[in-house]
């Protein structure tokens, strides 16, 4: 077998290094600060935040300037900032109803409790370049941004709490009810201290799609949507706002808020299903940090899908699904063949030769040996 020896190279990947600085700070323009990029491209830093499980914005917008606005790699440097930190303890379960919402919509029903709050969203504009953004006057901006919220001041405030649109239908009994299977099953799995293993319980279902890459989950829901899969989402309801968090307090055990952090929401209502041979509605779930919301109707879809008895497509499948979804385990197994393979590919090579060197042919050789080569 050949082998092909490296050695040294530690003056080129120094070098390496202060090239890729030079790409991201080149050029004459002001360089971007971290509380630019949370204020301004704050939708970006979300999904990075999302999809490096942590919630922590103002690192999550260092992280994406660092990558230079790759939200794979951003993600990669949060989640491995996050295994540094130490596990102080667990939140307590929150409810969102709780939500202090400043989003929430239904597709479902045209009235609604408490009404259809649009929010801040790009849905009903046409998507055309706006190139007055290319000469942006900041002073022109702040100035309609400060009017805008001063004739806001004149408006009704928002409820505090708004009810949630599904509970319409599973008062009249029309939802299959998935919480009695969950309060059957085993505890809460914590799938960042615990290897996944099949059939997975849905709470390592939610917690793998809720660090799911944006990307990986909606190209596996689409598949459903379009026929390989037989969920056809309805939005029931579609929330995003912000949802305070409460942790035990050591002396009396009692709760105590230490913040809060901003979330989407979204349970689909899916086609007919039977509980206790009735005919109902089922129901897909999906929430994530930030606002996300093509993440959280698609994490919605997929759990709705992974909910099939029979698999009968990529998407029901809760390995498959479950496996391919993390944009960072995917991005690094990409990645990876960037790195020297010299010893593998001079095994293939050789065989190669040898193969069609022989006398009696490559057609004779037989089928390859799997194990000889690959990463």
């Amino acid at each position: 077998m050949g082998y092909v020896a490296v050695r040294g190279g530690e003056e080129a990947i120094g070098n390496a290094e202060k090239l890729l600085r030079a790409a991201r700070a080149g050029g004459d323009s002001e360089l971007l600060s971290p509380r630019q990029i949370r204020e301004q491209l704050h939708l970006a830093v979300d999904r990075v935040m999302g999809e490096g499980s942590l919630y922590a914005p103002d690192l999550a917008a260092l992280a994406f300037k660092q990558a230079a606005g790759d939200s794979f790699e951003a993600a990669f440097i949060l989640r491995s900032y996050r295994t540094t930190l130490p596990r102080i303890g667990y939140a307590a379960p929150a409810a969102t109803e709780r939500m202090r919402v400043i989003r929430r919509i239904s597709a479902a029903f045209k009235e609604v409790p408490g009404g259809q709050i649009l929010g801040p969203t790009a849905d009903y504009t046409l998507r055309l370049l706006d190139f007055d953004l290319a000469q942006e006057s900041a002073e022109a901006t702040r100035r309609a941004i400060r009017e805008f919220f001063q004739a806001a001041e004149t408006l009704e405030p928002l409820p505090e709490r708004f009810p949630k649109v599904v509970a319409l239908l599973r008062r009249e009994g029309l939802l299959v009810e998935r919480r009695k299977a969950a309060a059957a099953a085993s505890p809460v799995v914590d799938v960042t201290r615990e290897a996944l293993s099949f059939p997975a319980p849905r709470s390592a279902q939610l917690q793998t799609l809720a660090r799911g890459e944006t990307g990986g989950l909606l190209a596996l829901a689409y598949s459903n949507m379009r026929g390989y899969g037989s969920v056809h989402p309805v939005i029931g309801e579609l929330r995003v706002g912000y949802l305070p968090v409460e942790v035990s307090h050591p002396p009396d055990g009692g709760l105590r808020r230490i913040g809060e952090i901003k979330v989407t929401e979204a349970e689909v209502i899916a086609r007919l299903g039977r509980e206790d041979g009735e005919p109902r509605f089922t129901l897909g779930y999906g929430l994530c940090f930030g606002h996300n919301e093509t993440k959280a109707i698609a994490m919605a879809v997929l759990d709705r899908a992974m909910s099939a008895s029979e698999p009968e497509a990529p998407s029901e499948d809760q390995e498959f699904v479950l496996t391919h979804v993390d944009g960072i385990e995917s991005m690094g197994f990409c990645n990876h063949y960037k790195l020297p393979h010299y010893v593998t590919f001079q095994s293939d090579l050789d065989r190669l030769r040898r193969i069609r060197s022989s006398p009696s042919g490559p057609g004779e050789a037989g089928p390859p040996d799997p194990k000889a080569g690959g990463a």
